[in-house]
């Protein structure tokens, strides 16, 4: 256990705290889990993955619709299909694989808390908790069928085992092995370099340069070494045109070819959209950096969360694809770092966080059900106008669970943050606190509303009672993979990649407007598709009968 000075030292945590904690946290996690389809486009394509795992069982090859999907090793769509087989008794398969997301969500919470205590001492492992589950880009992602979610695991224990080397721990090179390797099935080659770049930045200070440091990486190494090497090696077995494929075409290769691009207009897009992801994660991070601003380069406590926030920052600024969700890493190491500030934090400002918090989440809920309640009285407001057109399949109506349960929690929210005492934790936990209110809301109010623009279900049964009685088979040559997934799962539809003679019906995707496909010897037959993507619209032709 590393030494802190006595001023961040707390009293511990009382056993009525743990518990309202733990169950903040729990409501968190397992809301939104159930009760909708796979949502486009990350999770429609990732059950896809896992729905051909479960109709094929092929377990060493990921595919979609029967075509291989090469661009992450498949350690998330494993545990995905585990789950929804497992509790496929009481849950469709989507809902039931959403599990695994809740699964890796509280790997990444265990282990960031881990972290925490050990950096900052043992009051501050709840702390960091709370701060991560506060964090805005956390919200959404986390409850999705994305693989991001076990990379981010990966990396927290990662970080714990780093957190374990300064007291000399055995337990450091299993955790730190254990998570580049659980990173590496999960989204490939990030992992490793993320575990290089770390280790050889943690070595510009004194007190990682020494034989035990050296030591603990190299058994490190040891532990990752299955995870790197059993499920490569299968693959090549099985095929090394796929093993190829996948090393080299998607993601080795990929990145020297962008780097040799010096196309790197989106290098700074994680810097200008942290202000919003991390909060409130960053400014108390901020601050807690320049508090410490004579000895955060001289305590390793400090040392470790910096340097792994720069090693993520930069190296996820120069991969190839740079989206959004692929930003969550960037979250633990910043969340250590605000777990910091709370030895520090100003009664003002965190009273200011506080009452920011309250008043934000609070005018929030009262739009969520103020819009909740127009759609359903139907007032002929403006935004309730705009809500009808932008999602018109939408039929508004009571559902007295979802309302009952949005209810109670919003007058717990009020009890919660009336009752919770005077303290600089207080902010945190009110904001975490806020966040989950909002989620529940948008859980149980909103939910019908968001699943009908959200979902490919009403399109693909659409389309499937506009099939003829008998066909051959369908051509779908320009369809994306998205549409490959649901198509096979609510339609048990499979359109054929290529595009042959055998085939009498031709599925074309293209602008709502203008009518994509074939025009010659065929007749248009159906187009549908979701109201919200116009751009991915659906046209369904029929090969006109020689005469």
């Amino acid at each position: 256990m590393f030494s802190y000075p006595e001023h961040q030292r707390e009293h511990p945590i009382t056993t009525a705290k743990v518990v309202l904690m733990l169950a903040l946290c729990a409501v968190w996690m397992f809301t939104g889990l159930v009760g909708h389809d796979p949502w486009e486009p990350y999770e429609a394509y990732g059950f896809g993955l896992i729905y051909s795992m479960l109709h094929l069982g092929d377990w060493l090859v990921p595919s979609l619709a029967g075509m291989p999907a090469m661009d992450k090793p498949p350690l998330f769509y494993w545990t995905a299909a585990l789950f929804a087989e497992m509790l496929a008794p009481w849950l469709p398969l989507h809902d039931g694989a959403r599990f695994a997301s809740a699964f890796y969500t509280g790997v990444t919470l265990l282990f960031t808390g881990l972290a925490g205590r050990e950096l900052f001492g043992k009051g501050r492992g709840w702390a960091a908790v709370i701060i991560l589950i506060g964090c805005l880009g956390m919200l959404v992602r986390s409850h999705q069928l994305i693989t991001d979610l076990a990379l981010v695991s990966g990396c927290a224990m990662m970080l714990y085992g780093y957190t374990l080397i300064l007291r000399h721990s055995s337990k450091a090179p299993l955790w730190i092995g254990t998570g580049v390797g659980i990173g590496f099935m999960a989204k490939g080659f990030i992992a490793p370099i993320l575990f290089v770049f770390i280790s050889l930045g943690l070595l510009l200070f004194q007190v990682w340069r020494n034989q035990h440091y050296r030591r603990t990486l190299m058994w490190a190494l040891l532990f990752a070494l299955p995870w790197l090497t059993i499920w490569p090696l299968l693959l090549y077995l099985r095929s090394p045109q796929l093993f190829i494929e996948w090393a080299w075409t998607l993601n080795i290769g990929r990145w020297f070819e962008y780097a040799g691009s010096g196309d790197y207009r989106d290098a700074f897009y994680y810097v200008r959209i942290l202000p919003w992801f991390a909060w409130p994660a960053l400014p108390l991070a901020t601050w807690a950096v320049w508090e410490a601003r004579r000895k955060v380069l001289v305590e390793p406590e400090f040392q470790l969360p910096l340097v792994a926030f720069v090693v993520m920052l930069l190296t996820l600024s120069i991969v190839p694809n740079i989206k959004e969700v692929f930003a969550l890493p960037i979250l633990v190491p910043l969340t250590l770092l605000a777990t910091a500030s709370l030895a520090t934090l100003r009664r003002g400002a965190a009273n200011a966080l506080d009452w920011f918090g309250i008043m934000t989440f609070g005018f929030i809920a009262i739009l969520l059900w103020w819009g909740w309640a127009g759609l359903l009285l139907d007032n002929h407001s403006k935004i309730t106008f705009w809500l009808k057109e932008y999602h018109p399949g939408y039929q508004p109506s009571v559902q007295e669970a979802s309302f009952w349960i949005a209810a109670a929690s919003t007058v717990l929210w009020i009890a919660f943050i009336w009752r919770v005492g005077r303290s600089i934790r207080r902010a945190v936990v009110n904001w975490a606190a806020g966040v989950t209110l909002l989620w529940i809301l948008a859980m149980t109010l909103w939910l019908p509303w968001l699943d009908t623009g959200k979902s490919y279900r009403s399109a693909v049964m659409d389309l499937k009672a506009h099939l003829p009685a008998q066909y051959h088979c369908i051509a779908g040559a320009n369809l994306d993979d998205v549409h490959r997934a649901m198509l096979q799962y609510f339609g048990d539809i499979t359109p054929r990649y290529n595009i042959t003679d055998d085939c009498d019906l031709w599925l074309a995707q293209g602008s709502a407007v203008i009518p994509s496909g074939p025009k010659d010897k065929w007749e248009l037959i159906w187009d549908g598709g979701r109201n919200a993507d116009l751009n991915r619209h659906l046209w369904l032709y029929r090969k006109v009968a020689k005469r």
